[in-house]
């Protein structure tokens, strides 16, 4: 056993490749980041991660309290108390399991509470699908939880070390929800760069509540009625947190590239092929993939069509983005949610694109929005091909629907 322990300490100290789930990512990096509770309740696509934990934590790979708990809402709050009282923690879930958590996951921002979570994003019931959607991750996007959505198994390891030392910094001291599409990211494999226990030591400070720490020796109060002698004042703490991420977020991304050597650029968007572009497609998660194929194919049939991929949705970089879009003639965007009754009808990174639009300077192209990928359905470069001639047709001034559902059945 003193041998197992000394090897693995060696290891440790070196980068490694592995073959591995964005899943297993996730929990790779629960390790790597040394968590101290982490709770689970089954529920797929989510579930591998959990399994994964404690297969880690079976192997004396990884020393954490790991808790199976009798349902969803007991997990969040579990892990919401410890990250209380000083420890470092990790939770997550999928769909409706996300929904049985809502009221541990409404009260979490407002306690300043830094829980990093993984939301295995999967169609809300009924009817009954497994398939990724994206509207279970984004039901806190107005609750103060910061909210990123990554495409690969690799950006799903390193923006889970990136969440903990974004999250547990004394200026935020905010949620953090790590969205990977259901079976497309969650169960699919790659090989992926797993950093040196060195390095993200050296990345990743310990967690500290200092003054906020909950202790029989701290007598503090947390979670107090506030009604209306406090409450607005906590929602404008709360406001003030938000809007000191980004540029938190842009000293831990620098900070990440001159500690493992990989760099993310800007780390609120991706831009693919954009610098000629006419037009743009959007979206999120691994929808990058079947766009970026559909782009290299029309690139070679003298199309000038770009791609910008959200990474993170809160804090959303409205006057970054808008700056960027402003460059073409028209902008598709591919939601995969849906947000009934919205202006347009339109799904919600739609809308949220307008917005960002609407007040910034300069040149404002033509929005179209297009609702893709429901329940786990492909977007296929067919799909991709059609999306964009309708944006072409936006940039040229002909008069079409708003929002287009895009790969229904006849």
């Amino acid at each position: 056993m003193a041998q197992l322990a000394t090897v693995l300490e060696d290891q440790r100290q070196t980068d490694e490749t592995a073959l591995i789930t964005g899943s297993e990512a996730i929990a790779v990096a629960c390790k790597l980041a040394d968590v101290d509770v982490i709770t689970a309740y089954p529920i797929r696509p989510y579930d591998t991660v959990m399994q994964y934990v404690s297969k880690l934590v079976s192997n004396g790979e990884l020393d954490c309290e790991y808790i199976v708990a009798e349902g969803e809402h007991s997990q969040f709050e579990i892990v919401k108390h410890a990250c209380a009282a000083g420890a470092r923690v990790f939770c997550g879930s999928s769909g409706v399991g996300w929904m049985y958590a809502m009221e541990a996951l409404t009260v979490t921002p407002a306690l300043r509470v830094p829980m990093v979570a993984m939301v295995g994003n999967r169609a809300l019931d009924d009817p009954g699908a497994f398939g990724v959607e994206h509207n279970d991750a984004l039901t806190v996007r107005d609750l103060g939880w910061q909210l990123v959505w990554v495409d690969t198994a690799q950006e799903a390891l390193d923006t889970a070390l990136i969440a903990y030392r974004v999250s547990e910094d004394r200026r935020i001291f905010l949620p953090c929800a790590i969205s990977c599409d259901g079976a497309f990211l969650t169960h699919s494999q790659a090989l992926v760069q797993i950093p040196s226990q060195k390095k993200v030591n050296e990345f990743l400070p310990r967690y500290n509540r200092a003054d906020l720490l909950l202790h029989p020796d701290n007598p503090i109060t947390v979670a107090p009625q506030g009604n209306e002698d406090w409450v607005m004042e906590i929602r404008r703490q709360n406001y003030a947190a938000m809007e000191r991420v980004s540029d938190v977020l842009r000293e831990a991304y620098d900070h990440f590239e001159r500690i493992f050597g990989r760099s993310y650029g800007n780390p609120f968007f991706e831009e693919f092929e954009t610098d000629d572009a006419d037009i743009v497609l959007m979206g999120m998660g691994t929808l990058s993939t079947p766009v970026k194929v559909a782009i290299r194919k029309m690139r070679k049939e003298g199309k000038k069509v770009g791609f910008v991929r959200m990474r993170w949705f809160r804090p959303f970089a409205a006057a970054e983005l808008a700056e960027c879009l402003s460059r073409f003639s028209a902008v598709g965007v591919v939601d995969r949610d849906y947000s009934f009754g919205s202006p347009y009808m339109s799904g919600v990174l739609a809308t949220e694109v307008r917005s960002a639009l609407y007040s910034a300077p300069g040149k404002k192209p033509p929005v179209v929005g297009f609702i893709a990928g429901l329940g786990g359905r492909e977007v296929t470069v067919p799909d991709v091909e059609r999306i964009t001639e309708g944006v072409y047709n936006a940039a040229q001034g002909r008069p079409q629907p708003l929002t287009q559902w895009i790969g229904l059945r006849e």
